[in-house]
């Protein structure tokens, strides 16, 4: 499910050059197409897959998955988590801030990754789909 991250082309945009919450956006829109590929192939009324792909793209989704790979991030990675975790705001009233935090981090590793490691993003997110199937 992850080729299409896999054929990613080195893109213009340094990621280097983008603030966290710039890659937190990009991060968010990433792993929305991922889920939304992940689910596309099943049958079901597209209102169903619909509310699954936002099961999978809240916060709270979002930050029990960098808790499964943040073991496997290296320095670099780990100090972009941590600098979205402190430029992440308040964030939406039905999450409470530390997990909207979290899930800011992950945005920004998958939007980082992205741009700058499209091949690690798709071994990350691999990994997250089999421990996830299991």
């Amino acid at each position: 499910m992850t080729n299409w991250i896999r054929s990613n082309k080195s893109s213009s945009i340094s990621p280097d050059a983008l603030g966290p919450l710039q890659l937190a956006w990009l991060g968010d829109a990433v792993w929305e197409l991922h889920q939304r590929l992940r689910y596309c192939s099943s049958p079901g009324r597209s209102k169903d897959l619909h509310n699954a792909v936002v099961n999978e793209v809240n916060a709270i989704s979002q930050a029990k998955a960098i808790g499964k790979i943040e073991p496997f991030l290296n320095d670099i990675e780990k100090d972009y988590l941590r600098r979205a975790r402190n430029k992440a705001g308040r964030g939406p009233k039905n999450v409470d801030a530390a997990t909207y935090a979290i899930a800011t981090g992950f945005e920004t590793i998958v939007g980082w990754l992205f741009l700058k490691n499209p091949q690690r993003l798709a071994d990350l997110f691999d990994y997250l789909d089999q421990i996830n199937s299991e």
